[in-house]
């Protein structure tokens, strides 16, 4: 039997483009072939994003178009992937009869069985929440690159009130240290620089007696010259082990995304994020003691239910006071099925979009402003190709994850890890001249006792 072409999009974050890869392996092991084209598949998936409505909106419409698809070719499968099927799969099989399937994120094992199913002209459903899958032996589908994502556990035991993810990606369950650690050393000899370790709460990674720190430190060890990144990490499990380990090894990225959400104690306990603002920023004090070069991005929710201006101000001054490098900033969106959704949304739209503006603009200032301190400084990046804009000019990126623009030298090539002298900034680019190749292996970190 000839198998069919698969077309997949991806919504979300980069828990969902891991878990894309996995579907890949998954097929192409059972003899399906990929295909960029949606025209050309005789199966599309649509892996989904179910953390704010606006992201669900989008997946809606874009059913919306592979409908014309459908008209066109009958046959065609229809098949919803990841975080939305699992919380709507009732809407979707009932309400929109273009869906033939709805897989959950633990049931992609199942998904060649399902399709079948959905061939034979019944719907293919698996939306079951495991406590055990974690894909430990599947090895996911990458095309060949320089940076990849390896999804080290799944699932989220937090219960933030405004958070969908216990309920549609389960319990934390982790994967064992040794199969990440073969994943890191193959992508290693496929020629990688760059791995960025997932979890939805990366930090409480937990295998046998091994933590996060213990897996930090056994990732970056196999090969020096690959940076190592993780997200997203909560204030609540950011140990003194995990700072350490991560000024000790010179290729993990002095880098951490630790959401704040909100500046006010009051707002938090409503969140349920089980930390006060004086913990947090004790944190952030003992992170830049022990790893003096680090930078902090995060995330802030805008319009919280019962959010008044004073805790929208003491979300303004938690920003100026740890002047992030970056954040993801959003309106509250309320999420059927958490606890927050029971709550009253009661501060007004306008109200949200006006504080919303008030962050992003704060943000941006303060990010203009860290990098124009950094012009005449040079920077170590990792060249990841020509600029979106030019041909003219290379695009990399820095430990700290800023993008970095600089005139092509026939010298360089993608992947080199080379110095730019930075000439110009603007809030969300450095631009600069290259100076001279490195070698992140001789760029030790002190550590600071």
């Amino acid at each position: 039997m000839q198998k069919n072409k698969i077309y997949i999009e991806t919504y979300g974050c980069q828990m969902n483009l891991a878990d894309t890869e996995i579907v890949l392996g998954i097929l192409q092991n059972k003899g399906y072939s990929v295909t960029k084209e949606a025209e050309d598949a005789d199966v599309v998936l649509v892996n989904t994003c179910s953390i704010r409505d606006n992201a669900e909106q989008r997946i809606y419409g874009r059913l919306g178009n592979f409908k014309n698809l459908k008209n066109r070719n009958p046959h065609l499968v229809v098949g919803i992937l990841g975080c939305m099927a699992e919380r709507l799969r009732k809407d979707l099989v009932e309400e929109k009869s273009i869906v033939d399937l709805v897989v959950g994120p633990d049931e992609y094992r199942r998904l060649p069985e399902l399709i079948d199913i959905a061939y034979n002209g019944d719907k293919g459903i698996g939306v079951k929440l495991s406590k055990t899958e974690t894909y430990d032996d599947l090895l996911p589908y990458r095309e060949d690159g320089l940076q990849a994502w390896i999804s080290v556990m799944r699932g989220c035991d937090k219960f933030c009130t405004f958070c969908v993810v216990p309920f549609t990606r389960g319990r934390e369950r982790s994967r064992s240290l040794s199969s990440i650690v073969n994943e890191v050393k193959q992508l290693s000899e496929r020629g990688f620089k760059e791995v960025t370790l997932l979890g939805q709460n990366v930090n409480s990674y937990l295998d046998d007696k091994n933590d996060f720190a213990d897996l930090l430190s056994a990732c970056a060890k196999v090969d020096r010259m690959m940076r190592i990144r993780f997200t997203t990490s909560h204030p609540q499990d950011m140990s003194d082990k995990l700072l350490f380990t991560i000024a000790e090894n010179s290729n993990i990225c002095n880098y951490i995304h630790l959401p704040v959400q909100s500046g006010s104690n009051r707002i938090l306990e409503l969140m349920n994020r089980t930390y006060t603002i004086e913990h947090y920023l004790d944190l952030i004090e003992k992170a830049r003691n022990i790893i003096p070069a680090v930078s902090f991005s995060t995330d802030i929710i805008a319009g919280f239910p019962t959010e008044n201006y004073e805790d929208h101000v003491m979300t303004l001054d938690i920003m100026r006071t740890v002047r992030y490098d970056g954040a993801f900033m959003f309106k509250y969106s309320p999420r059927e099925g958490t606890k927050a959704f029971k709550m009253k949304d009661d501060v007004p739209e306008e109200v949200k979009t006006k504080r919303l503006q008030e962050i992003i603009d704060l943000q941006q200032q303060i990010s203009y402003e860290i990098n124009q301190e950094l012009i005449g400084t040079e920077e170590t990046v990792l060249v990841e190709g020509k600029s979106r804009k030019s041909d003219n000019f290379f695009a990399g990126r820095t430990d700290s994850n800023k993008v970095v623009i600089f005139p092509v030298d026939d010298k360089i090539n993608d992947g080199d890890y080379v110095k730019v002298k930075i000439n110009k900034a603007t809030q969300a680019t450095l631009f600069g001249n290259y100076s001279s190749h490195t070698d992140i292996k001789s760029e030790n970190l002190a550590l600071i006792a």
